[in-house]
């Protein structure tokens, strides 16, 4: 090898090491599950000039269970894919070492996020962990069959590999505590801590781009009756049906979290008071229809509520709408008692 060939070689290397210095820079200075996913996965494929770089994640692990509950995103959606355990160990059977593939590329298929690829001719997955457990796949496509042909070095993916577990780990540490700060334990709801931070964002924001933000504060009527009747653990699995059953019907920009005890805050970005009372309607209808069912028997409660939202005119901050809403749920709750007859 002559000099100019060493110069040449070492000029490669050097300029391999600043790509990868940049990626794992990046990702050192993240510590939630969204951007460390987002940077990663644009970074490795704007930096390098790959085609197709996405995630694949393992559905067992307590990791995917962490990300789908705390980030989503559009790169998200776009570039992690979930498989089963099986699926994965079929597809990628040795979990310590890269694998580079030019051949056979529609077997992969199902490691790969549902949505259009530019035509593929060699493949990489990359086994990444997480605190010694396997967890997914760093994955690399690119059009030329040469890229990533079976044989080639792969120290510097799997330094790559080693770095993204070694972030991965702190990022997910970080996030844990944020979700025990931030979430009730018994619902798995965002608690009021959590939701007064949000509802002061979501409120500034209104407000900036004179957009609808509507609040609603919801409390289960005769709650205590059910603890008495049935008992505490009851009690338990109905807040947990109520806070399922919202979950489900709301939208993925909407907020549901739990205020205290039996009491429920909704907040509601890029909605007016009728698109909420909609809402409503539609979650109490689901509490009647599918009562929580509790060793056979139905458990049937409703609820009352107060919507408030900038629509009104007279809210001046994020703490006078969660008021209003207060006041307008304490009203309804007056106005059912008026109504109940006496016994």
């Amino acid at each position: 090898m002559d000099q100019l060939t060493l110069i040449e070689r070492f000029r490669e290397n050097e300029e391999l090491a600043r790509k990868f210095h940049e990626v794992e820079s990046n990702i050192l200075s993240v510590l939630n599950f969204r951007d460390f996913f987002e940077h990663l996965l644009l970074d490795i494929g704007e930096i390098f000039a790959i085609p197709l770089v996405w995630f694949t994640l393992i559905d067992d692990v307590d990791l995917c269970r962490l990300i789908r509950h705390s980030a989503t995103s559009k790169v998200l959606r776009e570039r992690i894919q979930v498989v089963d355990r099986e699926t994965f160990g079929e597809l990628l059977p040795d979990t310590q070492c890269p694998l580079l593939m030019n051949e056979g590329l529609h077997r992969y298929l199902r490691l790969m996020p549902p949505h259009s690829y530019p035509a593929l001719g060699s493949l990489a997955l990359v086994p990444v962990t997480l605190d010694g457990e396997v967890v997914g796949s760093l994955n690399l496509a690119d059009r030329s069959v040469s890229r990533y042909a079976p044989g080639l070095n792969t120290v510097l993916v799997e330094r790559l590999a080693l770095k993204v577990s070694l972030c991965l780990s702190n990022v997910t540490a970080h996030e844990k505590l944020q979700k025990v700060a931030h979430h009730d334990p018994l619902t798995d709801l965002l608690n009021r801590r959590a939701m007064e931070s949000i509802l002061q964002r979501e409120f500034d924001r209104a407000q900036r781009y004179e957009r609808p933000l509507s609040l609603v504060f919801i409390d289960l009527d005769d709650f205590k009756r059910v603890n008495d009747t049935h008992g505490h653990d009851c009690g338990d699995l109905l807040l947990q049906h109520l806070a399922g059953n919202m979950s489900r019907l709301c939208r993925a920009s909407d907020v549901v979290t739990r205020f205290a005890g039996d009491e429920f805050v909704l907040i509601l970005p890029e909605t007016g008071k009728e698109r909420a009372e909609r809402l409503m309607v539609r979650i109490l209808g689901e509490l009647s229809r599918r009562p929580l069912l509790v060793d056979g028997e139905p458990i049937r409660v409703t609820a009352s509520y107060g919507i408030a939202s900038t629509e009104d005119g007279v809210i001046g901050d994020a703490a006078s709408l969660l008021k209003a809403a207060d006041q307008r749920l304490y009203a309804s709750k007056e106005a059912r008692k008026q109504e109940e007859p006496d016994v």
